[in-house]
């Protein structure tokens, strides 16, 4: 069977031009795909057009918006979700319009679909004393609960996205002082991110107890399930809410009900704001491409903003006292008012 246009295309556009001209991430090009492969069961299910006919002039401005309606409605996405697969679809049809002057029409009518606002979310982060009841809450007499504590107190130590603690191997490491950790942010960028001495520590005792002090496990994930394979982002996830849960049955006013694991990399950025810690320093840590981004964490913090107002406060109220204090009663004092 002849390829269609859209699938000559959609391949050229994942295989080569993204990794080759873009210098995608694997993980930006395992995004693209995933919203592909929903575009496709969309056309199949909705437009019912099977993917081996479905040809570049059946997508339209008015499919694309189709499409993401049905994600919204039927899939119940968010507009996080709903702008993340339309940043694939804009990329494809920007990479398209210089690919094929038949479509250019078409496609810049694509490219005209807005991104949906959404409302700023607030941020959701733990206490100091948060973060040590969560923490305690790690069985370490058993293998699991070490590796857990292992990898939540990595998590928030580094600051690190769920992605990048999960995609780290022994090779990133380097655990003589000063100790660091090498991740792998957004757009395949390196940052180096200093540790502490207890945080090395742990990590030496658990590399040692997974065998994973050998060169020939430097590539090894560093943090795996029960079969060896490397940790996904929903395993992380529910790791996490299992210590939650359990961190909410020993002070629920300390643990959020609902804390994620970006939460994580929001405490310890609120955390080193609340040390004194500079914003340029955050950034870096966090691996922020703009301080405008990191700034967000000045405006959520409310402790600093009343330490703040406090030590720029200026008595301006006169001092004399009120009326009625000075009267023989108040009753005198509010017939005469």
């Amino acid at each position: 069977m002849k390829p269609t246009n859209f699938a000559r295309y959609l391949s050229d556009f994942i295989a080569r031009y993204l990794i080759s001209e873009k210098g995608a991430s694997k993980n930006t090009v395992a995004a693209y795909r995933d919203a592909f492969i929903l575009l496709i069961r969309y056309m199949e299910e909705v437009e019912k057009l099977k993917v081996e006919k479905l040809e570049l002039n059946h997508i339209t401005k008015e499919t694309v918006l189709g499409f993401l309606d049905w994600l919204q409605v039927e899939r119940k996405c968010g507009s996080s979700t709903r702008n993340a697969r339309l940043a694939a679809i804009h990329s494809f049809y920007s990479y398209l319009q210089h690919e094929s002057i038949e479509y250019l029409h078409e496609s810049q009518r694509i490219l005209s679909v807005k991104f949906k606002k959404k409302p700023k979310e607030t941020i959701t982060y733990l206490t100091l004393e948060g973060i040590k009841i969560l923490l305690e809450q790690a069985n370490i007499t058993t293998r699991r609960g070490r590796r857990d504590l292992a990898l939540l107190s990595l998590m928030y130590d580094t600051g690190s996205r769920v992605q990048e603690i999960i995609d780290l191997t022994p090779a990133n490491l380097h655990l003589t002082s000063p100790a660091t950790v090498t991740v792998m942010g957004k757009g395949n960028k390196a940052r180096l991110i200093p540790m502490l001495d207890i945080q090395t520590e742990h990590l030496k005792a658990y590399l040692r107890e997974n065998k994973l002090e050998d060169r020939s496990a430097s590539l090894y994930p560093l943090f795996s399930n029960s079969k060896g394979e490397k940790l996904t982002r929903a395993g992380v996830a529910h790791i996490l809410k299992k210590y939650v849960e359990a961190a909410r049955n020993k002070d629920v006013l300390l643990v959020p009900e609902k804390l994620s694991c970006h939460s994580l990399r929001h405490s310890k950025a609120m955390h080193l704001l609340q040390a004194g810690v500079n914003l340029i320093y955050i950034r870096d840590i966090l691996g922020h491409v703009s301080i405008q981004t990191t700034e967000i964490y000045a405006r959520a913090d409310s402790k600093q903003k009343r330490e703040a107002l406090e030590k720029a406060y200026v008595n301006v109220n006169p001092e004399e006292k009120p009326r009625w204090e000075s009267n023989e009663s108040l009753i005198d004092w509010l017939k005469n008012f």
